[in-house]
Protein backbone atom coordinates (compact mmCIF):
# COMPACT_ATOMS: atom_id res chain seq x y z
CA UNK A 1 0.00 0.00 0.00
CA UNK A 2 1.52 3.82 -0.90
CA UNK A 3 2.16 5.72 1.89
CA UNK A 4 -0.49 8.56 2.67
CA UNK A 5 1.12 10.48 4.21
CA UNK A 6 4.66 12.17 3.56
CA UNK A 7 7.04 11.50 6.15
CA UNK A 8 7.41 14.67 7.35
CA UNK A 9 4.15 14.95 8.72
CA UNK A 10 5.34 13.54 12.17
CA UNK A 11 7.88 16.29 12.09
CA UNK A 12 4.71 18.89 11.45
CA UNK A 13 2.87 17.27 13.92
CA UNK A 14 5.54 17.21 16.59
CA UNK A 15 6.17 21.38 15.91
CA UNK A 16 2.38 21.71 15.43
CA UNK A 17 1.47 20.36 19.40
CA UNK A 18 4.49 22.32 20.61
CA UNK A 19 3.42 25.40 19.31
CA UNK A 20 -0.33 24.69 20.10
CA UNK A 21 1.21 24.23 24.25
CA UNK A 22 3.07 27.14 24.31
CA UNK A 23 1.16 29.43 22.47
CA UNK A 24 -1.63 28.26 25.08
CA UNK A 25 0.90 29.22 27.89
CA UNK A 26 1.99 32.16 26.68
CA UNK A 27 -2.21 33.17 26.29
CA UNK A 28 -2.44 32.25 29.99
CA UNK A 29 0.99 34.20 31.32
CA UNK A 30 0.02 37.54 29.01
CA UNK A 31 -3.87 37.53 30.85
CA UNK A 32 -2.27 36.86 34.40
CA UNK A 33 0.13 39.92 33.26
CA UNK A 34 -3.18 41.45 32.24
CA UNK A 35 -4.39 41.11 35.45
CA UNK A 36 -1.90 41.94 37.59
CA UNK A 37 -0.95 45.14 35.59
CA UNK A 38 -1.49 48.48 35.98
CA UNK A 39 -4.40 48.57 32.98
CA UNK A 40 -6.62 46.51 35.45
CA UNK A 41 -5.23 47.56 38.83
CA UNK A 42 -5.10 51.08 38.39
CA UNK A 43 -1.11 50.32 40.74
CA UNK A 44 0.54 53.20 40.64
CA UNK A 45 -1.91 54.85 38.26
CA UNK A 46 -2.38 58.72 39.09
CA UNK A 47 -6.53 60.05 39.21
CA UNK A 48 -7.51 63.03 38.16
CA UNK A 49 -8.76 65.32 40.95
CA UNK A 50 -10.54 68.44 41.06
CA UNK A 51 -7.51 69.53 43.29
CA UNK A 52 -3.97 68.67 42.95
CA UNK A 53 -3.61 67.72 46.51
CA UNK A 54 0.02 66.35 47.20
CA UNK A 55 0.44 64.17 50.39
CA UNK A 56 4.49 64.66 50.09
CA UNK A 57 3.98 68.47 50.58
CA UNK A 58 1.61 68.56 53.42
CA UNK A 59 2.67 65.23 55.27
CA UNK A 60 6.63 65.20 54.72
CA UNK A 61 7.30 69.01 54.05
CA UNK A 62 4.05 70.63 56.50
CA UNK A 63 4.19 67.70 59.24
CA UNK A 64 0.64 67.17 59.34
CA UNK A 65 -1.01 64.37 60.60
CA UNK A 66 -2.75 61.66 58.71
CA UNK A 67 -5.64 61.72 60.97
CA UNK A 68 -5.86 65.38 60.84
CA UNK A 69 -7.17 64.89 57.18
CA UNK A 70 -8.58 62.08 57.76
CA UNK A 71 -10.81 62.13 61.30
CA UNK A 72 -12.78 58.97 60.83
CA UNK A 73 -9.72 56.68 60.47
CA UNK A 74 -9.57 55.25 63.89
CA UNK A 75 -13.48 55.10 64.89
CA UNK A 76 -15.17 54.07 61.58
CA UNK A 77 -15.32 51.75 58.42
CA UNK A 78 -14.21 55.10 55.91
CA UNK A 79 -10.88 56.94 56.82
CA UNK A 80 -13.16 59.77 55.48
CA UNK A 81 -12.11 62.33 53.09
CA UNK A 82 -11.55 66.31 54.93
CA UNK A 83 -14.11 68.82 54.82
CA UNK A 84 -13.60 71.65 52.98
CA UNK A 85 -13.15 73.78 56.32
CA UNK A 86 -10.33 71.79 57.28
CA UNK A 87 -8.29 73.04 54.10
CA UNK A 88 -9.51 76.46 54.84
CA UNK A 89 -8.32 76.49 58.19
CA UNK A 90 -4.92 76.70 56.54
CA UNK A 91 -5.81 78.08 53.35
CA UNK A 92 -7.60 81.00 54.43
CA UNK A 93 -4.26 82.44 55.78
CA UNK A 94 -1.25 80.76 53.07
CA UNK A 95 -1.83 80.69 49.39
CA UNK A 96 -5.41 81.98 50.14
CA UNK A 97 -5.31 83.70 46.20
CA UNK A 98 -3.79 80.69 44.53
CA UNK A 99 -5.44 79.86 41.37
CA UNK A 100 -5.18 76.37 41.96
CA UNK A 101 -6.88 76.10 45.30
CA UNK A 102 -9.92 78.26 43.53
CA UNK A 103 -12.18 74.58 43.73
CA UNK A 104 -11.99 74.81 47.34
CA UNK A 105 -12.56 78.51 47.84
CA UNK A 106 -15.65 77.55 45.44
CA UNK A 107 -16.39 74.60 47.80
CA UNK A 108 -16.32 76.65 50.99
CA UNK A 109 -18.57 79.82 49.30
CA UNK A 110 -20.94 77.26 48.02
CA UNK A 111 -21.13 74.35 50.66
CA UNK A 112 -20.56 72.34 47.82
CA UNK A 113 -18.29 69.17 48.28
CA UNK A 114 -15.51 68.52 46.10
CA UNK A 115 -15.97 65.50 44.47
CA UNK A 116 -12.39 63.54 45.16
CA UNK A 117 -11.68 60.39 42.86
CA UNK A 118 -11.68 57.72 45.47
CA UNK A 119 -8.35 56.26 44.63
CA UNK A 120 -7.87 53.07 46.94
CA UNK A 121 -11.69 52.11 46.51
CA UNK A 122 -13.21 48.42 46.89
CA UNK A 123 -15.76 46.78 44.95
CA UNK A 124 -19.25 47.06 46.79
CA UNK A 125 -19.64 43.38 47.45
CA UNK A 126 -16.30 43.84 49.75
CA UNK A 127 -16.96 44.88 53.66
CA UNK A 128 -13.92 46.49 54.93
CA UNK A 129 -13.34 48.19 58.63
CA UNK A 130 -10.49 50.76 58.52
CA UNK A 131 -11.13 51.23 62.43
CA UNK A 132 -10.32 47.33 63.32
CA UNK A 133 -7.08 47.87 61.18
CA UNK A 134 -5.79 50.52 62.91
CA UNK A 135 -6.89 49.26 66.64
CA UNK A 136 -4.82 45.93 65.37
CA UNK A 137 -2.04 47.69 64.24
CA UNK A 138 -1.59 47.49 61.29
CA UNK A 139 -0.22 50.59 60.03
CA UNK A 140 -1.16 53.31 56.63
CA UNK A 141 1.88 52.44 54.74
CA UNK A 142 1.51 48.80 54.88
CA UNK A 143 -2.14 49.24 52.58
CA UNK A 144 -1.70 52.65 50.82
CA UNK A 145 2.34 52.63 50.60
CA UNK A 146 4.38 55.72 51.58
CA UNK A 147 1.80 58.24 51.23
CA UNK A 148 4.32 61.09 52.46
CA UNK A 149 6.56 60.36 49.44
CA UNK A 150 3.46 60.71 46.56
CA UNK A 151 3.63 64.06 45.28
CA UNK A 152 0.08 62.81 43.19
CA UNK A 153 -1.59 60.36 45.29
CA UNK A 154 -2.06 56.33 43.47
CA UNK A 155 -2.66 53.20 44.92
CA UNK A 156 0.48 51.21 45.85
CA UNK A 157 -1.04 47.71 45.93
CA UNK A 158 -3.75 45.57 44.13
CA UNK A 159 -6.62 45.02 47.06
CA UNK A 160 -7.20 41.82 45.63
CA UNK A 161 -8.47 39.22 47.41
CA UNK A 162 -5.34 37.58 47.69
CA UNK A 163 -2.94 40.25 49.06
CA UNK A 164 -5.68 40.83 51.96
CA UNK A 165 -5.79 36.94 52.29
CA UNK A 166 -1.87 36.67 52.82
CA UNK A 167 -2.15 39.79 55.55
CA UNK A 168 -5.11 38.06 57.40
CA UNK A 169 -3.35 34.45 57.19
CA UNK A 170 0.22 35.73 58.63
CA UNK A 171 -0.28 38.80 60.94
CA UNK A 172 2.48 38.45 62.34
CA UNK A 173 4.44 40.06 59.34
CA UNK A 174 2.55 43.31 59.43
CA UNK A 175 1.43 44.59 62.51
CA UNK A 176 3.21 47.19 64.41
CA UNK A 177 2.82 48.77 67.69
CA UNK A 178 -0.39 50.99 67.85
CA UNK A 179 1.82 53.46 68.45
CA UNK A 180 3.77 53.10 64.98
CA UNK A 181 0.45 53.22 62.93
CA UNK A 182 0.71 56.65 61.56
CA UNK A 183 4.18 56.67 61.14
CA UNK A 184 5.47 56.27 57.45
CA UNK A 185 8.74 56.06 58.15
CA UNK A 186 8.46 53.07 60.52
CA UNK A 187 10.46 50.37 59.29
CA UNK A 188 9.72 46.93 60.36
CA UNK A 189 12.69 45.39 62.93
CA UNK A 190 14.96 42.45 62.07
CA UNK A 191 12.99 40.15 64.33
CA UNK A 192 9.65 41.00 62.83
CA UNK A 193 7.99 37.84 63.54
CA UNK A 194 8.80 37.73 66.86
CA UNK A 195 7.84 40.70 67.52
CA UNK A 196 4.55 40.46 65.23
CA UNK A 197 3.67 37.39 67.35
CA UNK A 198 3.89 38.84 70.39
CA UNK A 199 1.53 41.58 68.98
CA UNK A 200 -0.74 39.32 67.64
CA UNK A 201 -1.23 37.82 71.26
CA UNK A 202 -1.22 41.18 73.36
CA UNK A 203 -3.60 42.67 70.69
CA UNK A 204 -5.60 39.36 69.84
CA UNK A 205 -5.31 39.54 66.44
CA UNK A 206 -7.11 36.44 64.67
CA UNK A 207 -5.96 34.86 61.16
CA UNK A 208 -10.01 35.55 59.97
CA UNK A 209 -10.02 33.89 56.63
CA UNK A 210 -13.66 33.12 56.54
CA UNK A 211 -15.46 34.34 53.07
CA UNK A 212 -17.97 36.01 55.65
CA UNK A 213 -15.47 38.35 57.40
CA UNK A 214 -14.84 40.44 54.16
CA UNK A 215 -18.53 39.20 52.05
CA UNK A 216 -21.85 39.85 54.37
Amino acid sequence: MAQVFHRSTNTLSKVSLAVAVIGAGALVAFAYAMDRGSYITDVKVVKEQPVPFSHKHHVTDDGIDCRYCHTSVESAPFAGLPATEICMSCHSQIWSNAGILEPVRASFRTGESLQWTRVNALPDFVYFNHSIHIFKGIGCATCHGRVDQMPLMYKENTLYMNWCINCHRNPEKYVRPRDQVFNMTYEAPGNQEELGRKLVAEYQIQSLTDCYTCHR
